[in-house]
């Protein structure tokens, strides 16, 4: 469906990134500004899909390149 465009490391990161604001959702459960760690679905889907739309549009591309 989506062209591949993020890297090893950038998946990594944007999973882990991800998984530890949607903890913090849940370890934060009175703090009034809760949903702004929702924003953490983003890098985690985008992780673990391996294709980011804002890569898309900007041209970037970390993957590695096959020859």
């Amino acid at each position: 469906m989506f062209k591949s465009n993020v890297g090893g490391i950038d998946r990594i990161l944007r999973i882990v990134v991800g998984l530890a604001l949607i903890a913090g959702f849940f370890v934060y459960p009175q703090a009034s500004y809760r949903w702004l760690f929702l924003i953490g679905i983003l890098p985690l889907l985008t992780g673990l899909m391996g294709s980011c739309l804002m890569y898309s549009v900007l041209g970037f591309n970390t993957c590695p390149m096959k020859k």
